[in-house]
């Protein structure tokens, strides 16, 4: 489904029908809080995690160049990572990662917000000009391990956005990095475990996608997308009834499974969106939007009761 609905936007645009790899991320490296390790170490990181993100191959699919996905990359260098008894481990660093992914609307120019989270347990060990290197079966380093993590996680939440589970693969392929991980006896730092991070870490993220019982959350991604979103340009009546009904089935899996990583990243990416699409709704969409968000996303409730407004 991903594929043809791209042909259709190719076909009316008559973009070019090269072949090129799955992602277009813009990507930067950030040292500016790094106070004692040599900052000469990190030349070169950036090229090569670009080269890492947009040239590896990441699934069996064809791209052409306007298929890509596109998105940011910002990975902040926090210092020099400390044992037990704070002295330094070499080559060893703290950082966070950024990651911030789109997808196109169809019969517009306007794109949507696919993920937007920011992973603040990262430890990896780096030295100057190490080339980054990922494999399915074997733990190379941290670094490029959490990175193809939310790569295959994105590929998935695309997908699913495109066809309803069609993301299943990537999902898979993500948890299967977490056992890697796991089950590397040199791995770096937190973040891939499931008694860490309070249900917010990488575990849990691709926990919860492949979970049966956040199986309402799977069919929202690909409603509020495919048959809400990608409805607008031809039917806004339509594409905003579709979305509310689909939000009032999300806010049903969130009383039963309240506060997951799920509806946090959902909420990340969508509730502006969410605010800006219902300013043009009946006043009855509005009322129910309005409840649904504030009881869903409580933090702002005040923001969701504007609509009323």
């Amino acid at each position: 489904m991903r594929k043809f609905f791209i042909l259709i936007i190719l076909l009316v645009s008559g973009l070019s029908v090269l072949s090129a790899q799955e992602l277009n991320f813009t990507v930067k490296v950030n040292i500016q809080r790094l106070l004692t390790a040599d900052p000469a170490v990190f030349n070169g990181l950036e090229q090569s995690l670009k080269e890492f993100v947009n040239s590896s191959k990441w699934t069996e699919d064809e791209f052409r160049p306007e298929e890509r996905i596109k998105g940011n990359i910002l990975l902040t260098i926090n210092g020099e990572a400390t044992d037990k008894s704070q002295k330094t481990i070499p080559n060893v660093y703290t950082a966070e990662l950024a990651i911030q992914a789109s997808r196109p609307i169809f019969g517009s120019s306007k794109e949507t917000t696919l993920f937007n989270f920011i992973d603040r347990e990262i430890t990896f060990k780096y030295e100057q000009f190490q080339p980054l290197q990922f494999s399915k079966t074997l733990f190379n380093d941290n670094l490029s391990q959490v990175v193809a993590f939310y790569i295959h996680i994105i590929l998935g939440m695309d997908y699913d956005s495109f066809a309803l589970n069609g993301g299943s693969d990537h999902f898979q392929a993500a948890q299967n990095i977490v056992n890697v991980a796991q089950s590397a006896a040199a791995v770096q730092g937190r973040g891939w475990s499931s008694i860490e991070g309070n249900n917010r870490n990488r575990f849990w993220i691709v926990e919860n996608w492949l979970s049966p019982r956040m199986k309402p959350m799977r069919e929202l991604q690909y409603v509020y997308h495919r048959l809400g979103l990608d409805q607008m340009s031809q039917d806004p009546a339509k594409g905003r009834s579709i979305i509310s009904k689909t939000l009032e089935n999300a806010r049903k899996s969130f009383d039963t499974y309240p506060n997951t990583i799920l509806m946090q990243l959902f909420l990340s990416a969508k509730s502006k969106e969410i605010m800006e699409i219902f300013r043009m709704g009946t006043p009855d969409e509005k009322d129910r939007v309005a409840d649904v968000m504030s009881r869903i996303d409580p933090t702002n409730a005040n923001n969701y009761r504007q609509l009323r407004q």
